[in-house]
């Protein structure tokens, strides 16, 4: 049986995508599901125990319960933390899309669902002629949106459902991640989204002191994506 996937896209950079996705994999183990990560493009990395070694990846790794091979959960690592596209150029590293397609098929053996985080925004580019969006259509996958909400968030938001769409992906949920706890009215803008994307609202994670992916996992309806990725196109 092929596993169940998705894509995991965001905003913006620095909007929570790593922590939503660990917090999904929280979800979908609790649902006794085996659920795996896959971080398949990485920039910002530092060499431990022998290793390089990504900080997202690694809470990857830390939230599923089947483990990945590194590089098949990471293909592509790049030690600047800068775009992946300036990164790797720097270290002479073409970001093979095929590559990652082909990793991703092994780790769809492994488990019942594999989350696909993304990089950055979901346009941010991978060479001169491909971006994040082009890697989300040779994978195939539906689109997980993670909204960070704050000042700003309804027009990036709807931008990034029209891009998504505009690719004839689909957005199969998102999330609002309250990322600035000083925002004003952050309900109404949450509202205001929620009557204009086709998608649904898979739950808001509050902000929180602790960056802890299992209470957030709380704030989530995990078993909803599962019924809206077993829905036919």
């Amino acid at each position: 049986m092929t596993a169940l996937s998705f894509f995991v896209a965001g905003t913006d950079t620095e909007i929570g995508k790593t922590f939503v996705s660990c917090a999904l994999l929280h979800g979908f183990a609790r649902a006794n599901l085996r659920a795996a990560a896959m971080k398949p493009i990485a920039s910002g990395a530092a060499v431990r125990d022998g290793a390089l070694h990504n900080e997202d990846a690694d809470q990857l790794d830390a939230a599923a319960n089947v483990a990945l091979p590194p590089e098949i959960r990471t293909p592509f690592m790049m030690r600047e933390p800068i775009a992946p596209h300036i990164a790797a150029a720097r270290e002479g590293i073409a970001l093979d899309i095929g590559r990652i397609v082909d990793a991703h098929r092994v780790a769809s053996t492994r488990a019942d669902i594999v989350v696909v985080e993304g990089v950055g925004g979901f346009r941010v580019p991978l060479d001169d002629a491909h971006d994040t969006a082009d890697l989300a259509v040779a994978l195939g996958l539906p689109v997980v949106l993670v909204v960070g909400v704050r000042l700003g968030c309804i027009s990036h938001a709807l931008l990034t459902v029209e891009a998504i769409a505009s690719r004839g992906l689909r957005l199969a949920g998102w999330v609002a991640n309250r990322v600035d706890p000083d925002m004003l009215y952050p309900d109404e803008n949450i509202a205001t989204l929620t009557k204009r994307i086709d998608a649904p609202l898979l739950g808001v994670i509050p902000h929180l002191a602790h960056r802890d992916a299992a209470r957030a996992a709380d704030h989530l309806d995990a078993r909803l994506l599962l019924d809206t990725l077993h829905l036919k196109d």
